[in-house]
């Protein structure tokens, strides 16, 4: 995985669109780069295959998106990302990283919890879907207590 630039949003918003039922607009990518987040592409010779972004707050972090083009799904990337995503969180010292999901993405739910993140609150209609809105389980993986905390 390498830094997200501007020059990647186009490819990583066309990705966005075509995974995601109600996906992030142009401008909250490029919003999340201006902000000095921690934006990573994966990348091979065919293009960008995936993206990341985690928002760092003083010694905590929220992963605010993950996502992995349709034809790469199931292969394990966004596992792989996921994993690098959270070095990034323990190089700089983090001690938690949250993050938002909807519970009926069951996939995501046990990637997360086989990651080491737990179910620490739900925040009521968080998410829009076909019948208006969706809760949100808010998961939280800590560091403290290992050997990078």
């Amino acid at each position: 995985m390498r830094p997200m630039t501007e020059a990647d949003v186009d490819a990583v918003f066309a990705i966005e669109q075509a995974v995601q039922a109600y996906p992030w607009t142009r401008g909250n990518f490029s919003d999340s780069l201006a902000n000095g987040y921690l934006c990573r592409v994966d990348e091979t010779e065919d293009g960008i295959r995936g993206y990341a972004i985690l928002m760092p707050a003083v010694d905590e972090a929220e992963l605010l998106t993950i996502g992995v083009a349709a034809a790469q799904q199931r292969k394990g990337l966004g596992r792989a990302m996921l994993g690098a995503m959270l070095m990034l969180a323990r190089e700089r010292n983090m001690q938690r990283v949250f993050l938002e999901v909807r519970p009926s993405n069951t996939a995501a739910v046990a990637l997360y919890r086989s990651a080491g993140f737990a179910e620490v609150g739900v925040r009521r209609g968080y998410y829009q879907n076909a019948n208006g809105s969706e809760d949100a389980l808010v998961m939280a993986c800590d560091f403290a207590g290992d050997e990078h905390g």
